[in-house]
């Protein structure tokens, strides 16, 4: 997979449009921010903000005095490094350039979101273990080990360092009852954070997700 198979419909602005037509097309169509691009040449990502800020909405894009934020990535990327780079730039779309540097079409964050839910094994049954670990001492190959033996399967792992410096280990497993696992885990000394699996109430289940939800950042 990579970021060229994720392209979006949105729609484009064109240097000739009015400032009141690109706030048109943004509300038209439930976007704050559009590419400008002229003959698939891509000339900048605009905001809905920047042109509410605007004090001649009436002329066309081409005189407006921020038309240089590029953000973009190439048809060659893959989801994560537009992930990053959502995040990193607070964006709802991510224009896709070709090896030419060619517009492509765009990414939105919620196909993007989609995206990561059907692909990464965050959607598939089973339950979830969050574990803390000192980074010295972390080794996926022990993890996986420890899951194995108890014939339960990783289907997605994420890892951040928290405010206190350890590693917090997210394993989605394929497997809801956790308790032989979890065991297992703590007979290797290992410090179980959180368990969100068949027996989770539901306030846990919304602490999962949003788990979930901060550490995509989106």
């Amino acid at each position: 997979m990579n970021t060229a198979q994720l392209i979006s419909p949105v729609p484009t602005l064109h240097t000739s449009d009015s400032g009141d037509k690109a706030l048109s097309v943004m509300e038209e169509n439930n976007f704050t921010q559009l590419p400008v691009v002229d003959d698939d040449n891509y000339m900048a990502l605009v905001s809905e903000s920047e042109l509410l800020d605007w004090n001649h909405q009436e002329s066309p894009l081409s005189e407006v005095p921020f038309l240089h934020f590029k953000p973009a990535i190439s048809q060659a990327g893959h989801p994560f490094d537009a992930m990053r780079v959502m995040h990193d730039m607070h964006l709802t779309i991510l224009p896709v350039l070709d090896h030419e540097q060619k517009y492509l079409g765009a990414i939105t964050r919620d196909g993007l979101l989609k995206y990561i839910t059907e692909n990464s094994g965050i959607g598939s049954p089973g339950g979830i273990i969050v574990l803390e670990i000192a980074q010295r001492n972390y080794t996926l190959v022990e993890i996986a080990r420890i899951c194995e033996n108890e014939d339960v399967i990783i289907m997605n792992t994420m890892v951040h360092p928290n405010e206190s410096g350890m590693l917090e280990v997210t394993l989605k497993l394929n497997h809801s009852s956790l308790d032989a696992v979890v065991s297992s885990f703590e007979r290797h000394s290992y410090h179980v954070l959180a368990v969100f699996g068949e027996n989770s109430d539901d306030d846990d289940l919304t602490n999962n997700y949003n788990l979930l939800m901060n550490y995509i950042n989106m």
